[in-house]
């Protein structure tokens, strides 16, 4: 089991016409939503979010709080204004609206002083594939009205969707850019499914899944698979997890495929427990 170490370059035409798109509303929003995933709160920012919003005030919410690394992903986000941190599947959303609110009110203070009418809030939700802004939309809302998939590209069109009297929100595909010069970061974003599955090689992102681990956890992947170290060519490792967990095949071999889909699984399924892949 080699590591395949073709580069990773995926930038659909809809999200090329996602960026023109965004670049054109920024200048009809007040806030931006930036939504990232707390287990790699740096490898899903958007990049080229300060070209897109300009000075536009953001709030940073960080979804999937309750499967990060708490520790970690708080160092990180330590010097940000405005970051809510969040299980988006059970947690209060008034923190969300609270600060919307407080922001609006000084960009409504200023309006007043220019002599124009208070208005509501609008608000661009911008983030990667996969990160939760379908869900942050309905929680918001209150009801289903954006699409929910654990896969990138759910949300095709930008439209805009009223919360309340006093906030209403632009949503937007899932956003990636033209080409990863950091192959590290791009493995972790295919690692957490923020890049579709059928373009990448499952068994090169399980290998990259249990090195990482083993790097930064150990003993998560001694708790989940009874792994010690890590062979160099991932077989023996493969061998364990297979027969560990049943992935064989109708003549008792190892079936490879289903332990690399397994890997993945057990990650995005918070089977390791609370991890950040990011440093």
């Amino acid at each position: 089991m080699n590591e395949n170490k073709t580069n990773i370059n995926w930038f659909p035409g809809h999200m090329a016409k996602t960026k023109r798109q965004l670049l054109e509303q920024a200048s009809l929003v007040d806030i931006v939503y930036e939504v990232i995933d707390s287990r790699m709160p740096i490898s899903s920012r958007v990049e080229e979010m300060n070209d897109i919003i300009k000075d536009k005030p953001k709030i940073i919410i960080a979804t999937k709080y309750d499967l990060c690394d708490k520790s970690v992903t708080d160092k990180i986000l330590e010097n940000e204004d405005h970051v809510i941190k969040i299980n988006l599947q059970k947690d209060d959303i008034y923190g969300i609206i609270s600060a919307t609110n407080e922001l609006m009110e000084d960009i409504n203070n200023k309006r007043l002083e220019k002599g124009l009418n208070k208005r509501s809030a609008r608000v661009m939700v911008i983030g990667i594939p996969n990160v939760g802004k379908s869900t942050l939309i309905n929680r918001l809302v209150g009801k289903k009205v954006a699409g929910v998939g654990n896969k990138p590209g759910v949300t095709k069109n930008i439209n805009w969707i009223r919360v309340n009297k006093d906030i209403e929100l632009l949503d937007s595909p899932g956003v990636l850019w033209p080409k990863f010069e950091d192959q590290n970061r791009a493995l972790i974003l295919a690692s957490f499914l923020s890049i579709k599955e059928e373009i990448l090689n499952s068994d090169q992102i399980a290998c990259f899944i249990l090195k990482k681990i083993f790097e930064l956890y150990p003993e998560k992947l001694k708790e989940r698979y009874g792994l010690d170290s890590l062979d160099e060519d991932f077989i023996e490792a493969y061998e364990t997890i297979g027969k560990k967990r049943g992935a064989l095949s109708k003549g008792g071999s190892v079936d490879y495929d289903r332990v690399s889909n397994i890997i993945i699984r057990d990650l995005n399924n918070g089977y390791f427990g609370d991890i950040t892949l990011d440093r």
